[in-house]
Order: structure tokens, then C-alpha cells, then sequence
């Protein structure tokens, strides 16, 4: 039976429907090329060998897909924005697909299973999902490519079955998810019932009047909090803290950076796309009802009680976990400064902050695995024992906390520059910019607990013994920390071509 279909003023067969989603068909390939293998080939081998030609495998897919989109750029637009392929989603699919590589690679040395294939299967179609969720603005789409990311990463929680941290962190994580995936759902069907589209454009051409409808203030309020979830912004966030300390390290890695990269994204598209007009204004003493003012009250929420409940914590999984909270808060101003550069600096710090806690839970790992736990006193002496992964955990803590010259102060100086901005839908919430960098100064005290542990305090009961992380992890830490250094000292090398990929044209 023929199907055609509109796509950049012509028809459009499934052949080219393919040729542009060949990046995510190649993904999903690899993951079945993973479990194949797995199952047909490797099961007689030692563990080492599984987790290394597993992983082999997954980078060939991701390679092949980034080569792909660099190769063959495609633009195109279908069925109205049910996927679509841009300069400025293939940008950030490559950065997802970054992310994941890393991910693997810090996977490589892990013992906390014997599924080799399945944990690599699953990385990858969380992977998918998440690029699916970058090239569409579709509230259908959007919702199917959310449920792929989320069931994904609920059984990448739960893949240690030796520890009951790890059930009861997925369970946690499943149970709070389920509930956003209904909230979600309730504010899009209000959406669609309101404009009788799913299209975001075509949602937001109906909806715009000169006063907010009822039904759309209850759908923007569900859309929030559903979304909101995803990136652990407060008081959605009561998932997170069990999760990051609980999943393995590399699957709470991959939590906190990709699903962060594809959440915000998302959440940016809805509230200016689909929400547009009805922005509001969150300005002191000239509140307007909108989604502004909203998102500005979940930044306040998150950055206060992200940092303040990270200053009492003795588990450095929950400090990041906690620290998470707190640039969710963050990275929702970068929201509020959505449209021209606006959406460049809310990338940049997302794709930054991905790379920084990729690295900081790469070196927790192997903390863990040498001295049995994550707490601070288990990092005491790491700089007389292991010189290489304390200046590579130095560079990510002090990137979290925003010092020059590293990617993450670059990041909060673009961000909050461009929520400023004349004529940025955030305008006018100085108040916001200003609580978020008394803060970041509180953000200071916990960082730098960390590194007394790593560069002051003694070993206890060690003496001066030295330990070796495995050569693969210390190169991947080692890149990424110089990733972080080099986006910061020259940062105009990935502003140029985010702002490139949305310029017209």
C-alpha cells in the first residue's frame, strides 16, 4: 500500500523517511547486533572479553552514526513536525551520541554484571529514545520517545541484582516515573483537546489569546511537572538522590548526563514552541501568569534546595546527586532565555555539565570498586595514591562549582548573559540571575569538601600504598577532563556551531 508524505515541499517515500532517521535505525541495529552477539557467540566467554567486544560493537554503532550525520547532512520535516532533522538536532544528537561512547567506555572495567549484552543493548536504545526526542515537535512523538528513554534507564537502575540499593533505587525510580508519564500525558491530551493537533506549531497557533484559558493553565502546570520530573527539578526530584546512589556507577553516569541533554532540550521546545504566547513575565513587581514565572519558581526551588541539602551530605553519589538538583535549577534559566542565542547557551551548559558528571561518576567508580564505598572519607589521600584521577576529579568538582577557566563557569556566565538578554522571554529576572550566584557561592563549600578529602586529608590506615585505576578508565577520565578544559578555555569552538545550527538558512 503507497504512503507519501510531505517533507520540505515534496513527497516523500518510506525509503527517504529512512535515509533521514538512518542515524537512530543505525543505533537501534547495534543494539540488536549487541544482544545477537551476546547470546549467539560470546555467552563461553570470561566477562572481560563480553563487556570488551559488547562495547566494541556499540561504539562501531555510534561512530557509524555520528560519521553519518557528518557526511550526510539531511534536512526535513515530517508530517508536520513529527520528526524532524536539523542542523541544530544533529548537532545535539552527536553530542548525545558523545556521551554514550564515554559512557561505554567507562563501562568497560565494571563487574556489577554478567549481561553484558543487555546492559550495552539497553545504553543504546535509551540512546535512541533520547534521539528521537531531540527531532521531533510532536506532543505524540514526544511522549512515545519519553517512555523509551525512561523504561531504558528504569532497568539500567536495577541491573546490579547483588545490591538492594539498586531494586529499590529502580523501583523508586519506576514508581515517580510512572506518575510523570501521567501527568504528561494528561497536560498533552488537554493540549491536543484544546487545539486538535499534535503538532506543537499548529498547538500554539490555537491557544494564543489575549488571556489564559483555564484548560491551558492546567495543562501547562501537568506538562510541567511531568517534564519536570525527567530533569530532577525540584520538588520533582525526590527520585534522584536513590537513583545516582544506588544504580551503577555508569547508569547513574548516563542518567545524570544524556537523559539531562534530551530533557531540557524538550522541555525548552514545548514551553517556546508549543507554549508560545503565553510566556508571561516572572520580572520583580511585574508578574504576568505564563510559563515564565512558573519555570522561574522551579529554578528558586531547585538551586535552594539542591545546594542546601548537598552541604550535610557524606555520600558523594548523593552530593552529586544533590549538585544535579541544584544545575537543574540552573539549566531552567537557560530555558528562560530560549530563542536565539538563548537555546545556544542552555546546550552548551547541558552538553558540558553531561561531560563533568560523566568524569565525576567515572572517578567515584573507581573509588568504589578500590576501597568498597562512595563517601567522602573513602577519597581521603586519593591525590597520594592515585595523582592522575585527583587532577582529572579536581577539574570536574571545579567545573561544577563554576571556576574559570573550566566549561562549567563559562557556561553559567553565557547562561545568565543571555537571560538578560533585551528581548529574551526571561527578562526582567535579575532577582533570579542574582539568587542563582549567591548560590553557586554556597555551592563552593561542598565542592571543595570534596577535594579536602582527596588533597588534605590522610589515608586512613593506608600509609602511602598507591592504586592503579586500569589504564582504559584512566584515559577516558583523562579526556574528559581535558574536554572540560578545553570547552572552557576556548568555548566559542562549540558556540559557534550551536549558534551556526540555528541560524535560518
Amino acid at each position: 500500500m503507497g504512503y507519501e508524505r510531505e517533507a520540505g515541499g515534496r513527497g516523500m517515500s518510506y525509503l527517504e523517511l529512512l535515509n533521514l532517521a538512518a542515524p537512530e535505525a543505525i543505533i537501534a541495529l547495534a543494539a540488536l547486533a549487541v544482544l545477537a552477539a551476546d547470546m549467539f557467540a560470546l555467552r563461553e566467554l570470561e566477562l572481560h572479553f563480553r563487556l570488551a567486544i559488547s562495547a566494541m560493537i556499540s561504539c562501531v554503532g555510534c561512530v557509524a552514526a555520528i560519521g553519518w550525520m557528518l557526511a550526510l547532512p539531511e534536512h526535513g520535516n515530517v508530517m508536520g513536525g513529527i520528526f524532524i532533522v536539523d542542523p541544530l538536532g544533529q548537532l545535539v544528537k552527536i553530542g548525545l551520541l558523545v556521551l554514550t561512547l564515554f559512557t561505554i567506555l567507562i563501562s568497560l572495567e565494571s563487574n556489577f554484571t554478567v549481561h553484558a549484552g543487555e546492559y550495552f543493548a539497553l545504553v543504546l536504545l535509551a540512546t535512541a529514545g533520547m534521539m528521537f526526542l531531540v527531532s521531533t515537535a510532536d506532543v505524540l512523538m514526544i511522549f512515545i520517545s519519553l517512555e523509551l528513554t525512561s523504561l531504558s534507564l528504569y532497568m539500567l537502575t536495577a541491573f546490579d541484582k547483588r545490591d538492594v540499593q539498586s531494586a529499590e533505587a529502580a523501583l523508586k525510580y519506576f514508581l515517580f516515573g510512572s506518575m510523570s508519564a501521567a501527568f504528561t500525558l494528561f497536560g498533552l491530551s488537554l493540549l491536543y483537546g484544546l487545539s486538535g493537533s499534535t503538532s506543537l506549531e499548529q498547538i500554539a497557533a490555537s491557544i494564543r489569546g489575549p488571556r489564559l484559558d483555564p484548560l491551558l493553565v492546567l495543562a501547562l502546570v501537568m506538562t510541567v511537572i511531568g517534564l519536570g520530573f525527567k530533569v530532577a527539578a525540584a520538588p520533582f526530584h525526590l527520585w534522584a538522590p536513590d537513583v545516582y546512589q544506588g544504580a551503577p556507577a555508569p547508569s547513574a553516569a548516563f542518567i545524570a548526563s544524556g537523559s539531562k541533554v534530551a530533557g531540557f532540550f524538550v522541555l525548552a521546545r514545548v514551553m517556546a514552541t508549543g507554549f508560545k504566547g503565553a510566556e508571561g513575565s516572572g520580572a520583580w513587581h511585574g508578574y504576568l501568569p505564563g510559563w515564565v514565572p512558573l519555570l522561574a519558581v522551579l529554578a528558586g526551588l531547585s538551586m535552594v534546595v539542591g545546594n542546601f541539602a548537598a552541604l550535610v551530605q557524606t555520600s558523594v553519589r548523593r552530593l552529586l546527586a544533590y549538585s544535579a538538583i541544584a544545575h537543574a535549577g540552573y539549566m531552567l534559566i537557560g530555558v528562560l532565555a530560549y530563542g536565539g542565542s538563548g537555546l545556544a547557551s542552555l546546550l552548551y551548559y547541558s552538553l558540558t555539565y553531561g561531560l563533568t558528571t560523566l568524569g565525576a561518576f567515572g572517578v567515584v567508580a573507581v573509588v568504589q570498586q578500590q576501597t568498597g564505598g562512595d563517601r567522602l572519607s573513602d577519597f581521603a589521600g586519593l591525590s597520594r595514591r592515585s595523582p592522575g584521577l585527583a587532577i582529572c576529579m579536581m577539574i570536574f568538582i571545579l567545573s561544577l562549582a563554576g571556576i574559570p577557566p573550566l566549561a562549567g563557569f563559562v557556561g553559567k556566565f553565557y547562561m545568565f548573559s543571555e537571560v538578560l538578554r533585551p528581548g529574551s522571554p526571561g527578562m526582567g529576572l535579575l532577582w533570579l540571575v542574582v539568587l542563582a550566584i549567591a548560590l553557586s557561592a554556597v555551592s563552593l563549600y561542598y565542592y571543595l569538601q570534596v577535594l579536602k578529602q582527596i588533597f588534605v586529608a590522610p589515608s586512613p590506615g593506608a600509609g602511602t600504598w598507591v592504586s592503579v585505576a586500569p589504564v582504559t578508565q584512566q584515559v577516558v577520565l583523562g579526556a574528559l577532563a581535558l574536554a572540560v578544559l578545553l570547552l572552557g578555555c576556548f568555548p566559542g569552538w562549540l558556540v559557534q556551531r550551536l549558534a551556526g545550527a540555528m541560524a535560518p538558512g
